[in-house]
């Protein structure tokens, strides 16, 4: 099956040409950026919504990429089934779209924050985690706004349909707030929505997919949605 990514593009966006890469050079896909005024998703098969500050995070990180036109054709696409990642200002959009419930504030210590994490990988049953072999992975945050927040009530429903997909923790799979690096709620790094087709994580695995950089974790993600792709 030949499968095709599709990389939005929106004012601000600085993490596109990393996803393209990825999809087009690391996992020879088929691959094509989507300018945020478009209404076509040029027949992709999986639709990134990439890094970066979109519209210049005015008013709220998301909170004008949502309104782009190219987001009802994601939404529409997300609602019949398509499979959405959202990374770090994707998943930001995603919240304000309300493909993913919740939304993101600042960091706990106001600051700015780009180092590798690990996350414990905390549902392998999804279409973007059945070929990560490992239960802790390593992988690059760069936010000012990662501080997942939801109501009680939100958060009792993530757990209760295991949607949550990646907790901050240590190298040995501890959890706590010792290794929350911006104060998300459960540590929570990336989530599904109950479909399980779209995914919103702060993290950006695809900063870490290829070997001349010393690190691979983020391939595995990519290689699951492409193998899930072609069952």
């Amino acid at each position: 099956m030949k499968i095709k990514f599709g990389v939005v593009v929106f004012p601000g966006s600085n993490c596109d040409h990393d996803a393209f890469y990825v999809a087009k050079k690391i996992l020879a896909k088929d691959a094509e950026f989507l300018w945020h005024k478009d209404t076509d998703l040029k027949n992709s098969d999986v639709v990134i919504l990439p890094g970066g500050f979109s519209y210049g995070d005015y008013l709220r990180t998301g909170a004008i990429a949502r309104f782009s036109p190219i987001m009802e054709k994601v939404i529409e696409f997300a609602e019949k089934g398509g499979i959405v990642i959202g990374i770090c200002n994707g998943f930001q959009i995603l919240l304000e779209a309300n493909l993913l419930p919740g939304v993101m504030l600042m960091n706990k210590n106001l600051k700015f924050i780009c180092k590798d994490v690990f996350l414990s990988v905390e549902n392998s049953n999804t279409i973007f985690t059945s070929e990560i072999n490992k239960k802790v992975v390593k992988i690059p945050i760069a936010h000012a706004e990662g501080n997942y927040f939801a109501e009680d009530s939100i958060l009792d429903d993530l757990v209760k349909n295991n949607q949550i997909v990646f907790k901050y923790c240590s190298s040995k799979c501890e959890v706590s707030e010792k290794f929350n690096p911006n104060g998300s709620l459960m540590n929570i790094a990336g989530i599904i929505n109950k479909n399980g087709n779209v995914l919103g994580m702060m993290p950006h695995p695809e900063r870490c997919c290829d070997l001349v950089l010393g690190k691979t974790d983020g391939l595995m993600l990519f290689k699951s949605v492409i193998k899930n792709l072609t069952k």
